[in-house]
């Protein structure tokens, strides 16, 4: 049960008496439809973040992670369960839950005949700042996401990654505790990707938890501390991403050959470990022996009569992780180069 003690110096800033969590979801649901037509696009999802934690929700699209975040910033009603963010209850509390809370949507709609200072100061005004601080506070953030330059020229003429950035900024107006991120980096190019990368660590290191969704295998790598995989509306793994790379165990072997020797292939592949799903055109297996064994495996399809024509091997990754929870790879997980 969470318990919700006010200070003695802010009415609206709850203090934890339940282990501290900023996001509590318990067995939360959303179905669309009904009877033999229902979609249970989140079936049971439980998840506890700290304050100042980066938590990334991985999975691909249409595993439920959009829905899941549009139910913790109240923009969902959930169907069942029950979910509390920074101390306060989605449901009964969801207008204490929005004043503690930025949100960024990948779907985000952006007035693009405004400017970028003034879409700014217009959220200050709906989030009740004073307004001797509109102007400061705009320009403030405008400096913290590299826009300063292009803070009077109207949205419409931004880039996607200005835009992206812009709606940081415009999330972060009244000082959230707690920031959701929904695929911040979807459609941009590695260098947008990458500065908005460090923003996140720089609002990170500042206090603010952040709860994070993404198909980008590198990019939870990268920023989470836990990481919680969601396939078809369930969480089936859930942890540090070290840790669950490291219950994976062996490194997987990806072997491109003929589609006439795909049958033997398989044959030779599985007495060296176990069979795993593997990008299309390929076969994997996670060799238990290791590194080592590659050379044997090798010479075993060349005296079966299997010409290779490529070899990869990669050693234990999320994707991998996902592989193994679901029997299949994570949309995203091979675009290659940096995220």
């Amino acid at each position: 049960m969470l318990v919700r003690v006010t200070s003695s110096h802010s009415s609206t800033r709850p203090i934890y008496a339940d282990g501290g969590y900023q996001i509590i979801a318990d067995g939360l649901e959303r179905h669309f439809g009904s009877g033999d037509d229902v979609i249970r696009a989140v079936d049971g999802v439980d998840l506890q973040i700290p304050p100042g934690e980066i938590f990334g929700f991985l999975g691909p699209n249409g595993a439920g992670k959009s829905t899941t975040v549009r139910m913790l910033t109240t923009l969902l009603r959930p169907t069942g369960g029950r979910a509390r963010v920074a101390g306060f209850d989605i449901v009964d509390e969801a207008d204490d839950v929005r004043r503690n809370i930025g949100v960024a949507l990948q779907d985000a709609a952006i007035d693009p005949l405004m400017t970028g200072a003034e879409l700014l100061q217009l959220q200050a005004v709906l989030y009740g700042l004073p307004r001797g601080q509109h102007q400061a506070r705009a320009n403030e953030l405008l400096e913290r996401v590299g826009l300063t330059a292009a803070a009077d020229r109207r949205v419409g003429t931004y880039s996607g990654g200005m835009r992206r950035r812009l709606d940081l900024a415009l999330s972060l107006i009244h000082e959230p505790s707690v920031l959701f991120l929904d695929e911040p980096t979807t459609g941009l190019d590695p260098m947008s990707r990458i500065s908005l990368w460090e923003e996140i660590r720089r609002l990170n290191n500042d206090g603010t938890t952040v709860l994070l969704t993404t198909q980008y295998l590198e990019e939870a790598d990268q920023l989470a501390e836990r990481i919680a995989i969601i396939d078809r509306g369930i969480i089936v793994r859930k942890g540090r991403p070290a840790e669950l790379k490291a219950e994976v165990g062996c490194p997987t072997l990806f072997v491109s050959v003929p589609p006439e020797g795909h049958d033997i292939a398989t044959g030779v592949l599985s007495a060296f470990g176990e069979l795993r799903p593997s990008p299309e055109g390929t076969l994997g297996v996670g060799l238990l022996e290791g590194p080592g064994a590659v050379s044997k495996v090798v010479r075993r399809l060349d005296d079966a009569g299997v010409h290779v024509r490529n070899l990869e091997l990669h050693e234990p990754s999320l994707d991998d992780v996902f592989a193994e929870a679901t029997g299949h790879r994570l949309e995203g997980a091979d675009e290659g180069g940096p995220l």
